[in-house]
Order: C-alpha cells, then sequence, then structure tokens
C-alpha cells in the first residue's frame, strides 16, 4: 500500500475512533460499531476521501468471529441441536421475504432502465451481498441496483434493531452455558494462529466469509471439545467492531447517492417491513423455543450475519443461537437462490 491510501486508511480510522468515541460518551448502542458505520458513511457519501484496509477489515472479522466461537460451550451446543427445526423454519422465513420483496419491486420498479427479474430477485436475497452481486452480473442485471439495495438494508437494520433494542431495555438475556474464558496472551496467539488457518482454507476453497466463519468455527470446535486456550479481551473486540463499521461504511460512494431515488426508497420500505415481520415471526418462535423474542428477533432479521451477531454478543442476547440462525440462512441463500431463480425463469410469466 502506497503513502496516499495509508494516509487515507489512517484518517478514516481517526474519524472512526472520534465517532465510536461520541457514541459511548452519549450511550448509545454498539458505540464501537455503528458510530464508525454511520460517520464513515457520511463521510463517503460527502467525497471525502475515506478507505478501508482489507487486511484490518479480515483481522476484525477474525476477531469476532473467534469471539462468538467462543461461546459454544458442550451445553450451548446441546440448546443449538434442540432447535433445529427453529432453524429450518428460520430459513424457509428468509427465503419466503426475498421472493416476496422480489416480486413487489418487480411489480412497482420493472419498468425501470435495466430492471429485470433477475435485478429485482437478487437485490431481494437476505444475506451474501456480495455474492448476490456477482450471481445478478452473471444473470445480466443491474448491479449497481443490486449492490446499493443490499448495502442500504444492511446499514438500516444495523442501525435500527440495535437502537430499538436499546430503546426497549432489552440486553444482558445471555442464555445459559454462555460463560466467558479468562484471558491468556499465549493462549490468544494460538488461537488467533488457528484461526487464521482456519481462514485461509475456507478462502483457498472459495467459500463466503472466511475470515469470519473459519475462525469461528476453530474456535468452536475447539470450546465444544473442551480446550480454553484464552477469551478475546474488550479492546480487541470493541476494535474489531470499528474496522468492520469502516469497512461498511466506505462502500456508501458518492454514486450511492445518485442510485435510482425511487428504487433506494422502495428498498428502505421494504427493510422496515422485513424489520416488523421479523419481528412478529420471532416472537412466534420464542413461544415455541425457551428463548427470548430479541434473541429469536436477531436470528431472522434480514441483515447481515457479522452485524446481527455482534448486536447480539454486545446486548448478551444469545450470541451462539443467532449465529446459527444466520449461518444457516447464509447457507440456504448461496446454495439455493441461484436455483431457485433459474427455476422461476422457465416458468411462464
Amino acid at each position: 500500500m502506497t503513502s496516499r491510501p495509508l494516509l487515507r486508511c489512517a484518517l478514516t480510522l481517526l474519524l472512526a475512533l472520534g465517532a465510536a468515541w461520541l457514541c459511548v460518551v452519549l450511550r448509545l448502542a454498539l458505540p464501537w460499531f455503528i458510530g464508525p458505520l454511520l460517520a464513515t458513511a457520511l463521510a463517503s457519501m460527502l467525497r471525502a476521501p475515506t478507505a478501508s484496509a482489507a487486511p484490518l477489515r479480515n483481522a476484525g472479522q477474525c476477531t469476532i468471529g473467534l469471539a462468538l466461537g467462543l461461546h459454544f460451550t458442550p451445553q450451548v451446543g446441546a440448546l443449538v441441536l434442540s432447535l433445529w427445526w427453529a432453524v429450518l423454519l428460520g430459513v424457509a422465513w428468509a427465503l419466503l421475504m426475498g421472493a416476496l420483496f422480489s416480486l413487489w419491486l418487480q411489480r412497482t420498479h420493472g419498468h425501470l432502465p435495466g430492471v429485470n427479474r433477475a435485478t429485482t430477485w437478487f437485490a431481494s436475497a437476505i444475506g451474501a451481498a456480495s455474492e448476490m452481486t456477482l450471481l445478478a452480473e452473471r444473470a445480466g442485471a443491474r448491479t449497481d441496483l443490486v449492490a446499493a439495495a443490499h448495502s442500504l438494508r444492511v446499514l438500516i437494520v444495523a442501525v435500527l434493531i440495535p437502537f430499538a433494542l436499546q430503546f426497549s431495555g432489552v440486553h444482558g438475556l445471555q442464555g445459559p452455558g454462555m460463560a466467558t474464558q479468562d484471558f491468556h496472551p499465549g493462549g490468544l496467539l494460538v488461537l488467533a494462529l488457528a484461526g487464521a488457518a482456519g481462514a485461509w482454507l475456507l478462502q483457498r476453497l472459495g467459500r463466503a466469509n472466511p475470515w469470519f466463519l473459519g475462525p469461528m468455527a476453530v474456535a468452536m470446535v475447539l470450546t465444544l471439545a473442551g480446550a480454553e486456550l484464552s477469551g478475546v479481551p474488550g479492546g480487541l473486540s470493541n476494535a474489531a467492531q470499528l474496522v468492520i463499521g469502516v469497512s461498511l461504511g466506505v462502500r456508501f460512494t458518492p454514486a450511492f447517492v445518485h442510485t435510482a431515488p425511487r428504487w433506494l426508497g422502495a428498498v428502505a420500505l421494504g427493510s422496515l417491513v422485513m424489520i416488523l415481520l421479523s419481528a412478529g415471526f420471532g416472537w412466534l418462535l420464542a413461544q415455541g423455543t425457551s428463548l427470548h423474542p430479541a434473541t429469536m428477533l436477531l436470528g431472522t432479521a434480514p441483515g447481515g450475519i457479522a452485524e446481527m451477531a455482534i448486536t447480539a454478543k454486545v446486548l448478551q442476547l444469545g450470541a451462539p443461537v443467532v449465529t446459527v440462525f444466520q449461518i444457516c440462512r447464509l447457507f440456504a441463500v448461496l446454495l439455493l437462490i441461484a436455483p431457485l431463480f433459474r427455476w422461476l425463469q422457465g416458468r411462464p410469466r
């Protein structure tokens, strides 16, 4: 990295740090994540020379992945396995929401230039934003609209749900068996190296979110096996949230502002409706489980896996359960969205 991009990254991190500090002072929800996200997004849309370093983003995802994996004690593992039916319902719910959202976008915005069934279908998928943009490009869709839809949806969900939970006073509902481990420098180093190896392996295999899922899987296996190497310090977790927030914020370029306003308005409205519907669906799932509706909301919310997992971890709302729901949905979307689209294309219109 040359000196100029390095300077841009450094200045962006300073901006993010100031925003995080301000949110801490104001006692806002998820200050180390939402503060940097909003500040960086606003600065980027105002044409400020913001930048995010991929190695820092990867390190942040690795840190959060390890921290989440450490929650998977044997007791938590048994709880998650007992919820297999709810996980399957959550997957079906996400696919249904995406299909209905796509149908609505097609009927209301299908007349826009370049907006075909591929554009509305891949823009409406819940999760796997980067992969959906690539699939949309192969299907001849308008990738700018697809990318903008996913970015805006993730932003709305990542900001609105934590603030709503904070306003309602819902937090600190850590489930059974979700104990934290003490910090040991040597153990953390071993854990980090093992997590990096897991990320490298998933990256070589071409899997989605390797720097998040790989370390989390490694920490999960070790914790389920009874190994206690080290916990992740709070300061390191905060730094990881900061760089992840920055990596999301820099997506909101000036070009994003000029994306079809009516399209963005429809995506925003659809995102709000899906949040409300997910809250109702989460409440129904909570009636059949021993978990709080807030945990089920985060598990079924139309946000990104990292954002919802961070929210659950920071607010202590059953992070392992939320993570499993989100991961299973991610895999289902990656496996089924493209085949479902080809099936729909073959049907009479």
